[in-house]
């Protein structure tokens, strides 16, 4: 039987709060809340963020499951292996991406281990990745495609349109952020590279990657902030 709308309204809310909550933890304003009042916690801040980021997700994927009815559409024949195939491809493409990540960090281990005070922010100088040269999300992309290459029932296309229109907003969010860290290199990059989805003409090769990052330029914090680039 086909979930109701009021079920699907509620999965449409769950989602929303996931969102909410995410974006919030992951802002500088937070990050800085924590910082200052309990200094000691700093260092833990991305690790309970990963942790809580996973525990979010439980509700709307526990709704999306239990909402499941009568597909709407399904992949067969040479579609559903060329979907499989991306699917795969999409997979093999996060696990590849690792190698340009600092995982360590990405995780909050590095932070933990570190102890004392670590930076709360990536002020480091910018980095392309052989993806990021063809799209600036490269992970979102990657979910993007696996995500939309699955069978769809009513609740999994809820869930999929909300999880994009997030991936959609997420990335405006963090790209501010990236804004304020790396200043004018970052809006060159920006410029010249496609966001969620690749685009003909808007990708770097190698050499003009590495033009743009000789020049880059990481503002001061206090400057980005005046400037309103860490208020998200």
């Amino acid at each position: 039987m086909s979930p109701s709308a009021v079920q699907l309204a509620t999965l449409v809310a769950a989602w929303a709060l996931y969102g909410v909550i995410h974006s919030l933890l992951a802002s500088f304003t937070a990050k800085e809340f924590v910082a200052r009042r309990w200094p000691a916690a700093a260092r833990a801040y991305r690790l309970a963020f990963n942790a809580i980021a996973g525990l979010l997700l439980v509700p709307p994927a526990w709704l999306t499951f239990e909402l499941r009815g009568p597909l709407l559409w399904e992949w067969s024949g040479i579609g559903a292996w060329l979907a499989n195939a991306v699917a795969l491809g999409a997979l093999a493409g996060f696990l590849w991406t690792t190698r340009h990540y600092d995982m360590n960090s990405f995780s909050g281990l590095a932070q933990w281990h570190a102890g004392g005070n670590p930076p709360l922010h990536d002020e480091g100088r910018l980095q392309l990745s052989p993806l990021h040269r063809v799209v600036r999300h490269p992970w979102y992309f990657l979910g993007l495609l696996i995500l939309w290459t699955r069978d769809m029932d009513a609740a999994r296309l809820t869930s999929s349109l909300c999880i994009t229109a997030y991936l959609w907003i997420g990335s405006l969010l963090e790209e501010r952020k990236l804004l304020a860290l790396h200043g004018t290199a970052y809006a060159r990059y920006r410029a010249a590279v496609a966001g969620l989805v690749p685009l003909p003409g808007r990708f770097l090769t190698r050499e003009q990657a590495d033009t743009l990052l000789a020049g880059t330029d990481s503002p001061p914090r206090d400057k980005a902030f005046r400037n309103g680039g860490g208020g998200v």
